[in-house]
């Protein structure tokens, strides 16, 4: 019994060892004195405008988030249409169900004004 965990051991210390060793072997390779263009935010030669770390607006965090929140709900498509021969017509109802809630929720967020950029 204790031999089957065997090949999981080994897993377990290659995937330990890979990043630590190439960790050390990029360490070891690259150059160790930056100069103070390389330590610059950009190495194109035009001189930065602005701090980068700008503020922004929270509504432009609010569209993000509805953004990934929609993106990943549409992920939950594909189960469905992957099975959806053997689903047939009750398939096709969860998934109008599921896309009315999806249009339920596009409307509310268009209402509250929530995906105005400006």
């Amino acid at each position: 019994m204790p031999g089957g965990y065997l090949p999981i051991l080994i897993f377990l210390v290659l995937a330990t060892l890979f990043p630590i060793v190439a960790i050390l072997a990029a360490k070891l390779v690259r150059p160790a004195a930056p100069f103070v263009t390389k330590l610059e935010a950009y190495e194109c030669g035009i001189k930065a405008a602005s701090d980068s770390r700008g503020r922004y607006t929270v509504r432009f965090y609010i569209i993000a988030i509805l953004f990934v929140i929609f993106d990943v709900e549409t992920i939950f498509l594909f189960p469905w249409a992957v099975r959806y021969g053997s689903l047939q017509w009750f398939g096709v109802a969860e998934v109008v169900v599921f896309l009315a809630i999806l249009a339920v929720g596009y409307v509310w967020a268009y209402k509250k004004g929530a995906l105005d950029w400006v």
